[in-house]
């Protein structure tokens, strides 16, 4: 395949974006115009579900195409670094990082020719020890103005009642084109203007948002003030029935201020709203930034050969079950969006709903640009979907698998596994008596845990078994030699005949 064949890609991921936060996929309440043209001219997987409820782990996946008993990656604190982007750029790929990665260490190269890493919005960086901070580009950007970072340390520095009141809630209080979403689009945007290379190129951008604190700026802000976004119902039943790690995953949440979150044990429906309301202001400036670098696309006459990829790393209790943020299995923390976008050369309109794993874009984009996957490799390519509008035998995954570890924040539990099938999830904590399992079809929003019934008794033990097989299984072929093997090209060059219907 020659570089004029092979497309550029582009790579937009968020930080904690639920599946139901783009319009165009029954979110009637967001302002999405650029993400719902997206999904219009492309192919969106409803179903995508991530393979860690957490960033670092479920970016690993993503950037390694195995599950977190593979990587051995399962909280935000173990050392990674990508794989298959060195694999682009041996094949004349240029590489570029902007943005968030949590790469560990977060400055690592991981396989780019350049890297500009913006990562949390509000905590400071530290080197291993916490011996000294280390500074992004946006604290080099806000340094070179004078203006200093809004974080949990200067936000009603001297009114604390207001800050626990606030659920990390916040309007952006300095420039708006120093918002870390604004810089990171426009960082993105310049690039793609200044740009002389005539290489194809992957270009991975990273959001820091919709992840807390929920800050967006006064003007789209505005646009959700009377906007009565859905807020679920919880219920002391619902409460009742979840494991032990639930009641001290929040307990953490309300005692250690998480992301400038204080979080409340028993928040009103008032505060959901407002909270709900920042979040989706958050994404819409998002959403404004992904239209103005499709903009910059078409501008540079790029768009025609370039694969446009927009998803996220996991999403947002936003007060679902109790929670606040992610550590659970719940489908309101595993499911994000995933979007496909080649007009040109791919299926549009498409909605497909069967179960996927987020680290699936991993061989896609792979096959996509010509290169072999190693054949021991827990992810699996789309193409067929994007390409046909259908898998090219039945479904993909029976299942969609998450995994977690024990950190400081989620301290109750040594390991978390999730199965979950288009029917039945099943959450096993190893070593614990507890679980939980829900029917689906009958309780789509997870509200009834039925692992102490004993109605299900041998429909939870059998789902139990067959987790620890997979797992086993799992461990086992990982452990097995690597072989890369060729791909058939995918060609999506401009001059060939598109395949939309």
């Amino acid at each position: 395949m020659t570089s004029q064949e092979q497309p550029n890609i582009v790579l937009i991921m968020t930080d904690q974006q639920r599946a139901d936060s783009i319009a165009a996929l029954s979110a009637s309440w967001m302002q999405t115009p650029n993400l719902d043209r997206l999904v219009n001219e492309g192919v969106a997987f409803t179903n995508c579900f991530v393979t860690s409820p957490v960033c670092v782990s479920s970016r690993a996946s993503v950037f390694q195409g195995m599950y977190p008993h593979t990587t051995n990656v399962y909280t935000n604190f173990e050392k990674w670094e990508p794989t298959w982007v060195q694999w682009l750029a041996d094949a004349n790929y240029h590489c570029v990082n902007i943005g968030k990665m949590h790469i560990n260490p977060y400055d690592a190269k991981g396989g780019f020719h350049q890297r500009f890493p913006v990562e949390n919005k509000d905590r400071p960086l530290f080197l291993e020890q916490h011996e000294r901070a280390i500074y992004d580009e946006w604290d080099k950007a806000l340094k070179a103005r004078n203006l200093i970072k809004p974080s949990r340390y200067t936000r009603f520095e001297n009114d604390p009642d207001a800050y626990k009141s606030s659920l990390g809630c916040f309007t952006w209080e300095i420039d708006d084109d120093m918002h870390p979403d604004n810089f990171v689009g426009n960082t993105a945007q310049w690039w793609l203007q200044e740009r002389k290379a005539n290489t194809p190129f992957f270009l991975q951008i990273g959001f820091p948002g919709p992840h807390p604190p929920y800050d967006p700026t006064a003007e789209y802000l505005a646009m959700y003030n009377e906007v009565d976004i859905p807020v679920g119902e919880i219920t002391r039943a619902e409460l009742d029935a979840q494991p032990e790690m639930h009641q001290k995953l929040r307990d953490s949440m309300v005692e250690f201020n998480i992301d400038s979150v204080a979080w409340q044990e028993n928040p009103s429906v008032a505060d959901l709203l407002r909270l709900r309301q920042h979040y989706a202001a958050n994404v819409t400036m998002i959403d404004h930034q992904v239209g103005a670098i499709m903009d910059v696309l078409e501008q540079r006459n790029y768009l025609d050969n370039t694969v446009v990829i927009f998803c996220s790393d996991h999403a947002d209790a936003l007060g679902d079950h109790g929670h606040i943020q992610k550590w659970t299995m719940y489908d309101c923390v595993t499911r994000v969006p995933l979007i496909f976008h080649a007009p040109q050369h791919i299926k549009t309109a498409l909605q497909n709903d069967d179960l996927v794993q987020l680290m699936d874009i991993a061989p896609t984009i792979l096959e996509l640009a010509g290169i072999g996957t190693p054949d021991n490799w827990e992810a699996k390519p789309v193409t067929s979907v994007l390409i046909n509008g259908q898998w090219q035998s039945g479904p993909i995954r029976k299942h969609v698998y998450a995994e977690l570890g024990r950190d400081h924040i989620q301290s109750a539990s040594e390991l978390v596994i999730m199965r979950r099938g288009h029917r039945f999830k099943v959450v096993v904590y190893p070593g614990d008596d507890d679980g939980e399992f829900y029917d689906l079809e009958a309780d789509p929003d997870e509200q009834h845990n039925l692992w102490r019934l004993t109605d299900y008794k041998q429909q939870r033990e059998q789902a139990v078994k067959e987790v620890l097989e997979w797992l086993a299984l799992g461990t086992f072929r990982a452990n097995r030699p690597v072989i890369q093997k060729a791909q058939t090209p995918m060609n999506i060059n401009p001059t060939s005949e598109g395949t939309n219907d």
